[in-house]
């Protein structure tokens, strides 16, 4: 590790070891700059607050920024409180600063797999992830988990319905186009309207993923008596 570097360690998710990268940009000097959690806000902390005592590891490009730059861009966004789970977590924060562009690596791997999730698989694992903790700690594990579920689901759910809309237009135009006897405009309508259908059915796979995933958090939840109400209002 050195100054200016994108660092990273693996996160625990429902005590599923190494489910999610946290990343931040060390400052050479025994801190880093990261979006924490569970405040959401930019900050800079010791190394071993970031790290929790897992192993650090180091993200590296063909090409980047200097380390001064690096750490300006980072300061520069000290005390910011934007965190979205999709559009700009702590990698999209790190890569930010490291490269310019903003990118998330583990959610442009994640989104596709929701789709073959088999949720029901995941309730022994969770059963024993909540019965291995005490009783504080399993609440804040299903509140960080009910969290990130809501953020997948807050994304996908206008997506889907857009492409339930988009279906809808693009029939119009294909009508529209055969009572102009355009049959080629009404083809290529028809083309469009049959490629949001099946984004639409993709998305609704996901989102039917994450209604039984959800389902059963709070059935392990209901059995470990853990009160959950707060994180749902």
């Amino acid at each position: 590790m050195a100054r200016g570097d994108q660092i990273y360690v693996n996160r625990e998710f429902l005590n599923l070891q190494g489910v999610y990268e946290h990343h931040g940009i060390d400052c050479g000097d025994g801190t880093v700059i990261h979006y924490r959690k569970p405040s959401e806000t930019v900050e800079r902390t010791s190394l071993g607050l970031f790290s929790q005592g897992n192993r650090i590891y180091v993200k590296t490009y063909p090409t980047s920024f200097i380390p001064d730059v690096v750490l300006h861009r980072a300061m520069s966004r000290l005390g910011e409180r934007n965190y979205n789970l999709l559009f700009n977590n702590c990698e999209h924060f790190a890569t930010w600063c490291k490269t310019g562009i903003s990118f998330s690596q583990q959610v442009e791997d994640f989104v596709p797999v929701v789709s073959q999730w088999k949720p029901e698989n995941l309730q022994q694992p969770l059963r024993e992830a909540l019965q291995g903790t005490d009783r504080k700690n399993a609440e804040q594990l299903v509140h960080q988990a009910l969290g990130e579920i809501k953020g997948l689901w807050n994304n996908l759910q206008p997506r889907y319905k857009q492409a339930i809309a988009e279906q809808e237009t693009w029939q119009k135009v294909a009508q529209n186009a055969l009572q102009q006897n355009r049959e080629d405009l009404a083809r290529a309508a028809l083309q469009r309207k049959l490629n949001y259908k099946k984004q639409a059915q993709k998305l609704e796979t996901q989102l039917n993923q994450l209604a039984t995933l959800t389902k059963t958090l709070l059935q392990n939840a209901a059995q470990q008596d853990i009160n959950i109400y707060g994180n749902l209002m």
